[in-house]
């Protein structure tokens, strides 16, 4: 069932969530619990029951998982036979390039007290995975949705030095991003970011840059460009800090 390997026993009530989540599944991705709620008729707590059986903590922990499974779904249905991209980039992580990348982003991520992540589209569902990975393992993590209507567009002198903001987009031009980058910038937040080129505005702007550079992939009109290198950046970040921090335990 969905994203898990082995069958899950669900009530009359709960099929009808699964059902209904299944038929509408690019729909429902992108739906508040409340929403979600409303559309099955059930109560919030109903659903945070139907979520905890798939072995999520809540839903947003849910809605992560129920992402990048509809991702996966999509690109089941493409031909990526070319599978050189993804060896590339990982010989590529080896090098020290990206590796000095990965340390000044570190550096600067240390001694953070909180982390907006902030990404649009597929590179959202990249964020909000990264905010719950990053709470995780060393620090406070915040997904950021919608950039210019969020409450820290604007902050207090005293708290925006302890914040970083990781910005995650894959051509690195999103004008919303950009504009919020500039916002953060004259309060004296950090930036980094992670786009597949270091010559974008996005790059350009912030004080760490990691680029990956793989063949951008369209579909039709969507841009299907892999979503692993930052993936597997956000990891590797989180993981080194980890460790540092042990280490100096």
């Amino acid at each position: 069932m969905l994203f898990l390997d082995k069958a899950i026993e669900l009530n009359d009530t709960e099929l009808e969530i699964y059902n209904y989540i299944t038929a509408n599944l690019d729909k429902v991705v992108y739906m508040r619990i409340r929403d979600l709620a409303d559309e099955v008729h059930v109560s919030t707590t109903t659903i945070l029951r139907f979520c905890r059986k798939f072995k999520c903590n809540g839903y947003s922990e849910f809605r992560v998982k129920l992402q990048l499974y509809a991702e996966k779904q999509k690109m089941a249905h493409i031909d990526m036979s070319d599978e050189t991209t993804y060896i590339d980039f990982l010989k590529r992580t080896a090098q020290s390039e990206y590796k000095n990348q990965l340390q000044e982003a570190v550096t600067i991520l240390r001694d953070s007290e909180l982390v907006l992540f902030v990404g649009i589209g597929a590179s959202g569902v990249i964020a909000e995975y990264g905010a719950l990975y990053f709470s995780s393992l060393f620090t406070l993590a915040l997904h950021i949705e919608d950039p210019l209507n969020h409450p820290f567009y604007h902050l207090s002198s005293k708290l925006s030095d302890k914040i970083c903001m990781i910005a995650i987009s894959v051509e690195g031009e999103n004008e919303d991003i950009i504009r919020y980058i500039h916002q953060l910038k004259t309060q004296k937040c950090k930036i980094v970011s992670i786009t597949n080129s270091a010559k974008s505005t996005i790059a350009r702007l912030s004080d760490a840059n990691i680029s990956y550079y793989i063949n951008k992939e369209m579909y039709q009109d969507a841009n299907i460009t892999s979503q692993l290198p930052a993936l597997y950046t956000i990891e590797s970040i989180a993981r080194e800090i980890r460790t540092q921090i042990d280490q100096e335990k």
